[in-house]
């Protein structure tokens, strides 16, 4: 399986691959603050980069439950300067993560590789004719309400069918305006309007739930439903089930994975390769 990026086409037939989150915020749910000037951001990259991130995904807006939106000028201030700091000293993957086309738009600019879109490209309506008029990756991600209510009542008939419903959809839609299908890489959106039930049905049913021939993205990295399974409830503690979970996941033949803790996931995926490889 390809994905193509504007930089170089992603192979994940047999080796799965890492994008690194780098929030540029002062209230992620994980880490915001801590990588929110241009000195502590360049050296989380760095560390990223050293332990074997294919992607590193630039977020200047929390989306955790609850938060609310900041302005695109604020979002670009927070993530422009980053990407311009990691392209002049690095060739690898950027990717920005943002439901605003103007946000977007600055961050290809400054050479980013990649949109990933928690809307799937609807929330802003310039952001699929920005992508139509690119030659980036994309991430399409679901998202049941907005970050801000998401949490408040997650309600579904199927969850499967209807993000799967989803996923064509937006295949079809995005499609017909001109965007090459290879660009295309689905996120099921673990805890975006999910509940615990949610989560579990989608983690159990990743092999079937994106477009034939399409790549998907597995985000859970240390997210708060791990914590009711493994009693952890501080963020910090969370890598443990994470590894898990990602190593589950590769069974299932996701092939990306969005994660805080590059080096211990990355080995995670290796070691359950090398099982499979037998």
């Amino acid at each position: 399986m390809i994905w193509k990026t504007s930089r170089t086409s992603l192979d994940l037939t047999e080796n799965s691959q890492i994008m690194g989150i780098l929030n540029t915020t002062p209230d992620s749910f994980s880490d915001g603050g801590q990588f929110d000037s241009l000195e502590t951001a360049l050296h989380q990259a760095r560390k990223m980069i050293a332990e074997g991130t294919c992607i590193i995904d630039i977020g200047g807006e929390s989306t955790r439950p609850g938060s609310l939106p900041v302005s695109p000028e604020e979002e670009i201030r927070r993530t422009a300067p980053i990407i311009s700091a990691i392209r002049n000293e690095w060739d690898g993957l950027i990717s920005i993560d943002t439901q605003k086309a103007a946000v977007a738009r600055v961050a290809l600019e400054a050479g980013a590789d990649i949109i990933n879109d928690v809307s799937g490209l609807i929330a802003d309506p310039d952001m699929a004719a920005l992508c139509a008029t690119s030659n980036c990756g994309i991430v399409i991600m679901h998202m049941q309400g907005t970050p801000a209510d998401m949490q408040e009542n997650p309600d579904y008939q199927d969850i499967l069918a209807e993000i799967r419903a989803y996923f064509l959809e937006r295949l079809h839609t995005l499609t017909s305006l001109g965007i090459d299908p290879s660009r295309l890489c689905f996120d099921p959106g673990i805890g975006f309007g999910k509940t615990l039930t949610h989560n579990l049905t989608l983690i159990s049913h990743l092999g079937d739930l994106a477009p034939p021939g399409s790549p998907l993205l597995l985000g859970l990295s240390r997210k708060s439903f791990l914590s009711k399974l493994s009693n952890c409830p501080e963020t910090h503690l969370r890598d443990a089930p994470t590894h898990a979970f990602t190593a589950l996941a590769r069974q299932k033949n996701v092939m990306l994975h969005r994660v805080h803790d590059v080096a211990g996931n990355l080995a995670s995926l290796r070691a359950t390769e090398s099982l499979l490889s037998y």
